[in-house]
């Protein structure tokens, strides 16, 4: 008989949300379900999907958000032409309840088919292959061993998993393949759920802290790289297609989009390069055991330290000032921009001279001159734009463009009717408009000529990394946001 210990976090309540506005979350008890498929989705104009974060699927290295769902959700959105938004949750249950609540539109987890799963959820056509197989920790003087030895020692035969104990993630249907396993040995098998990711499981095998855990091939095999002592070679399950998961309800539009969408891109070389990337990459252990992998490290980059102190003279979170110097250099600190920009956070040679900072000598002088140009950005903004969150937008705005030709679109979205004080859909629209002559020819534009639209996605490329940096990157204690 199976034994399981579940650990996971109970819902207190149950809540619906309508997808047409997502601001509405558990606070408002009242809300029913409305319609979520693919026109109200298109009309908020971003796709939202819950995955887990771990070394294939979702994560930050060097700054950047990668990984094989991640990838293939940007793909998707894009081909539908709206903005994507990722939540993440590693506890399956939780993720289940946003998709099934209207919090997510989307359930990117490596899901395999059943029976039950068929009934609480729309699965998708497959993206993928995989089988189960056993996790377990090599004997200490492996090395040693001839593979028929080691072979030996290891379990290869699904008989001697009786009477073993095999951690699983809760929530997965690792528990309901050894239940099969069980009836096939025709012995006992002691199940443990915890409320772990099957990564950390595994790290744990190779740690000593447990002996065995099932997971999805793939997966196993990318932390085969990691730990030279763990073996993925014994396999619990014939080979089962990978699917994501939608609403079983209200969400046809949105799954023939996508079966569409993903059936024919994975018979494109885009996909197969994509998979080899995540799967078959032979630097992926060097990406991992890097400073810069955030889910280990919280760290981006090797100035984080500095940016985090500078971060405070502004009253930033350091995750939105480490995206905008991403944005600009990548953390590259010798990199010169065609027009002069310099440093992390291409300032111009002038700036610097106007706060009497020399950009080029250091690093920390280069981020002190971008962190005394933002303060000097606040003192024009802050008195003109009470939201805090809009102010954001507005002085990312103008850190690219210079603070004159957002004060022209201001103006322009505020004689054409528009609010002056919002950012997306009103003055980024009249900052776009900038670059034709009826209106950089207004009377109320006084800087002239301005092709916005590289200074709209500076913004929206800068939010959006610093959403992927608070996915996976803890936010900073002691520091005063």
């Amino acid at each position: 008989m199976v034994k399981k210990l579940i650990f996971l976090t109970v819902f207190l309540a149950t809540v619906f949300i309508s997808c047409s506005d997502h601001s509405l979350t558990s606070k408002n008890l009242n809300i029913q379900i409305v319609n979520c498929d693919l026109d109200s989705i298109r009309k908020r104009g971003k796709l939202i999907a819950v995955t887990d974060f771990n070394s294939t699927d979702y994560f930050i290295y060097k700054g950047d958000p990668m990984g094989f769902n991640y990838e293939l959700l940007k793909s998707f959105s894009d081909y539908l032409g709206i903005d994507l938004e990722i939540v993440i949750e590693n506890r399956h249950k939780d993720a289940f309840e946003m998709l099934r609540s209207g919090e997510a539109d989307l359930l990117a987890f490596n899901l395999t088919e059943n029976s039950s799963r068929k009934k609480n959820v729309l699965l998708t056509v497959p993206i993928g292959e995989t089988r189960q197989v056993l996790v377990q920790r090599k004997p200490g003087n492996w090395r040693s061993l001839t593979p028929d030895i080691l072979d030996k020692k290891l379990i290869r035969n699904h008989l001697d998993l009786a009477r073993k104990t095999i951690y699983v993630q809760a929530g997965t249907n690792n528990a309901e393949q050894l239940i099969a396993l069980e009836k096939e040995i025709g012995d006992s098998i002691n199940v443990i759920e915890v409320p772990f990711e099957s990564e950390k499981l595994i790290k744990n095998i190779a740690s000593g802290e447990i002996d065995y855990t099932i997971c999805n091939e793939n997966l196993a095999e990318v932390n085969a790289t990691f730990y030279s002592n763990i073996d993925v070679n014994t396999p619990v399950s014939v080979p089962q297609n990978i699917t994501w998961g939608l609403r079983n309800t209200n969400s046809d539009a949105l799954a023939t989009a996508f079966n569409n969408w993903i059936t024919k891109f994975k018979n494109t070389g885009s996909y197969a390069l994509l998979y080899a990337k995540y799967f078959h990459n032979p630097w992926s252990i060097s990406i991992v055991k890097s400073d810069f992998y955030a889910p280990n490290t919280g760290r981006v980059s090797q100035y984080d330290d500095m940016i985090k102190r500078f971060s405070i003279r502004i009253n930033w979170d350091w995750r939105l000032l480490a995206s905008l110097i991403c944005q600009e250099s990548h953390f590259e600190q010798n990199v010169e921009s065609y027009s002069g920009a310099f440093g992390l956070m291409q300032v111009m040679p002038e700036t610097g001279k106007n706060f009497g900072i020399d950009i080029t000598s250091s690093p920390e002088n280069n981020l002190k001159a971008g962190v005394s140009y933002i303060n000097w950005l606040h003192s024009i903004f802050d008195p003109r734009i009470p939201d805090v969150t809009e102010r954001i937008r507005f002085i990312l705005a103008a850190y690219n463009a210079g603070p004159g030709h957002i004060l022209d679109a201001m103006k322009l979205a505020q004689k054409n009717g528009m609010d002056p004080l919002k950012w997306e859909g009103n003055v980024a629209l009249w900052l776009i408009k900038k670059s034709e002559p009826q209106y950089y020819n207004d009377t109320v534009v006084k800087n002239g000529y301005f092709k916005g639209v590289e200074s709209v996605t500076f913004v929206s490329q800068i939010l959006a990394r610093f959403e992927h940096y608070k996915n996976i990157i803890p936010k900073e204690k002691n520091l005063p946001f």
